[in-house]
């Protein structure tokens, strides 16, 4: 586990980071930029960010978690965002937060299997 503003567990070439509570814009770029750097240090695969513990989620963190997929993704890695409450989809959606590029899942263990296709489609067509 790293040390940072939330703890990055590694399970094999993936990273897992479960964001929680009620994050302020400081935390989340500070968190943008741990992750990335943990990406780039451990050259991980895949990244699966577990946002189940959010309630609530302004069209800031989500333009920061839109970014911070697209930097991960920049670096090489998969990314999938999962547990998404319904409270806090249903706010993305009102803001008309552009989050279509999201590989979203409804738990870790189906983001997994997500990533895992995810990289058979990237060996396929590479």
């Amino acid at each position: 586990m790293s040390g940072g503003p939330v703890p990055v567990m590694q399970i094999g070439d993936t990273l897992l980071v479960a964001l929680q509570g009620d994050l302020d814009d400081t935390t989340v770029v500070s968190i943008e930029e741990h992750l990335t750097s943990e990406v780039a240090r451990t050259g991980a695969g895949g990244m699966l960010i577990d946002v189940s513990g959010l309630s609530v989620v302004d069209s800031f963190i989500a333009r920061v978690l839109t970014r911070m997929v697209a930097m991960v993704r920049l670096l090489g890695a998969q990314v999938a965002v999962v547990g998404i409450q319904p409270a806090v989809a249903i706010t993305l959606v009102e803001l008309g937060v552009p989050m279509g590029g999201l590989d979203t899942a409804l738990n870790a263990e189906q983001g997994l299997a997500l990533l895992a296709r995810l990289r058979r489609a990237d060996r396929r067509a590479g």
